[in-house]
């Protein structure tokens, strides 16, 4: 078992890494520690969740390692790239190109239908028409809302409206895919439908994807979990059921 105080190991799939990643916030006279010198690595094809309780510092942490928030110390390599050396529109593009986001709030447009949500950031990547055309359904098929793709968000539930913002993301064919909360305001069933396609994102695509929440039902899904508390990652394993998954994967065909 990995400590957030050990230097993480390097392999050929890491992806993503924090290297002594410290942040603090000042109200006042008062400064708080949110993250204290934090050592992980994320690897490809697999959903790493990062869990705990509200104020642990977790959505803090993506932030940083997703390049939306600065650290005050340490630093954040994104495939190769040392965020912390980008400028600002630099990081932008980095996002735009190579990163997916998907939120608790769902972030669509009220006056949109679900594939004008998903051609958007398409278009804003550059990409002709039709190709965008083509991964926006491609990508609603794939959390399996084709049939529903000309609706607005007022026409959809709340597990359609998070499968819309995975869709989103999805066509950006992101190397890096980072979820905040994506089950919180879900119910059992819709949230066990975003847990799968998250998982199923990681192996199918070859995507990082990054997660962090305090659903315990994610927990079983995810293929690795770092446990966090006031600040500090207090362990880094892999779930059982994750692991019996993994075996079954090796094990040669009779």
């Amino acid at each position: 078992m990995s400590t957030a105080t050990n230097t993480p190991s390097i392999s050929t799939s890491t992806t993503l890494q924090a290297c002594g990643v410290r942040k603090s916030f000042v109200s006042g006279r008062l400064q708080s520690v949110v993250l204290h010198d934090l050592w992980l690595d994320v690897r490809a094809s697999e959903l790493t969740l990062i869990s705990g309780p509200s104020g642990c510092g977790k959505s803090t942490l993506l932030a940083i390692l997703s390049g939306l928030q600065p650290a005050d110390a340490g630093g954040v390599r994104a495939l190769g790239h040392e965020l912390g050396g980008m400028g600002m529109r630099e990081l932008e593009n980095f996002r735009l190109q190579h990163t997916g986001f998907v939120f608790q709030g769902f972030n669509l447009f009220p006056a949109l239908t679900a594939l004008e949500q998903v051609e958007l950031p398409l278009s804003y990547m550059g990409l002709p028409k039709g190709v965008a055309r083509k991964r926006a359904i491609e990508s609603l098929d794939e959390v399996g809302l084709g049939p529903r793709m000309r609706l607005l968000p007022a026409e959809l539930s709340g597990g359609e409206k998070q499968r819309v913002a995975i869709a989103r993301a999805l066509a950006k064919e992101p190397e890096l895919l980072f979820a905040d909360e994506p089950t919180s305001s879900l119910d059992s069933a819709n949230g066990q439908i975003v847990i799968d396609i998250l998982h199923r994102i990681a192996r199918n695509h070859g995507t990082t994807v990054l997660c962090v929440s305090h659903d315990p039902r994610l927990v079983g899904h995810a293929d690795r979990v770092l446990a966090m508390e006031d600040g500090r990652i207090l362990s880094d394993h892999v779930p059982p059921a994750s692991l019996s998954t993994t075996l079954e994967a090796k094990e040669p065909s009779a």
